[in-house]
């Protein structure tokens, strides 16, 4: 599942001034020669059909769309948001953490998309980085987004370098089986958990997971759908555990010294941007993150907007 908060997030944040309009810079959107690095030509093909995006993005009337109006209002926002967490992910490295307020597509594997997932952004940024990025042979995947995280799973099934803890309502899609075998921390969720249950598990497993094997990079897939009253999350975490979970997720990195990217995936109510762009703040009032920089799109209704830690220039994403 997936949505776009990220223009009320960066208003948010601007308002604390922690970033500014001088920190904004233009994102990279994902070449087809980038999305080959994991997904198949037979897969980018069928994007080309109208059907085919409607039933992945789970929005019936754009199968009535002419394809090039598929391409530009929903496609290429996601293939922008998708460049963004490649690119999070090298600069993750380069200065310790990125955040990409957006990304996440986490239902979304080489040859299949589905749960509004087109583009693996997840296993794209991980596998860029194992072949183009000197030093870096082992990513952890800690996944809390209320939804398992079939795509990424399939993608790793049987690569020994990824290691996967995956945090999720038991109850709801996908239910993917199949990619179950890949997660080596499964921590399944009953309907309506709470907020001390759910950071107690937070610590104790992504902890675990840490010590449990170290990686040369964490992908935090930070999904606010766990929030109460989600229509499609179906667990009772408040604004308050949201913010917590991130906090405890970043200070297990940051101890350890390892490079964290975080994207923000699945949150379907209005006070998500809200919740997020407040996590940001307490992960910088906490030192957690430093605050020099922020990149975004900048055009479309799907406007991305990715932070880090000091320096140059970058993109972003939304998600799952």
């Amino acid at each position: 599942m997936g949505e776009s908060h990220s223009l009320l997030e960066s208003s948010f944040v601007s308002e604390e001034q922690f970033i500014t309009d001088g920190n904004i810079a233009e994102a990279l959107e994902a070449t087809e020669e980038d999305l080959l690095v994991v997904h198949t030509k037979h897969y980018l093909n069928r994007l080309k059909w109208s059907l085919v995006v409607a039933t992945i993005t789970e929005i019936p009337p754009l199968l009535f769309l002419p394809n090039f109006l598929v391409q530009r209002k929903v496609l290429r926002p996601l293939r922008t948001q998708t460049g963004g967490t490649i690119m999070a992910g090298k600069l993750a490295v380069d200065r310790g953490w990125a955040i990409n307020v957006g990304g996440g597509f986490h239902h979304c594997s080489s040859d299949r998309g589905g749960g509004f997932c087109a583009y693996a952004d997840i296993t794209l940024a991980i596998k860029f980085l194992f072949e183009r990025v000197e030093g870096i042979s082992r990513a952890t995947i800690i996944d809390l987004d209320a939804h398992q995280g079939n795509g990424h799973e399939r993608d790793f099934l049987d690569d020994k370098r990824v290691f996967i803890m995956d945090m999720y309502n038991r109850y709801i899609y996908p239910g993917d089986e199949y990619a179950k075998r890949a997660i080596k921390r499964k921590v399944e969720l009953d309907w309506g958990t709470e907020d001390s249950e759910y950071l107690q598990k937070v610590e104790l497993h992504s902890e675990g997971a840490l010590n449990e094997v170290r990686p040369d990079i964490i992908v935090f897939n930070a999904g606010t759908d766990i929030l109460d009253g989600d229509p499609l999350g179906g667990l009772s975490i408040s604004p308050q555990g949201i913010v917590k979970r991130d906090e405890i997720v970043f200070r297990a990195a940051r101890r350890r010294g390892i490079p964290i990217l975080m994207v923000t995936s699945g949150g379907y109510q209005k006070k998500t941007a809200r919740i997020i762009a407040d996590s940001i703040l307490n992960l910088h009032q906490q030192g957690l993150i430093e605050a020099e920089a922020m990149v975004g799109e900048g055009s479309s209704s799907l406007v991305t907007r990715m932070m880090y830690s000091s320096g140059s220039a970058g993109s972003s994403s939304t998600a799952v």
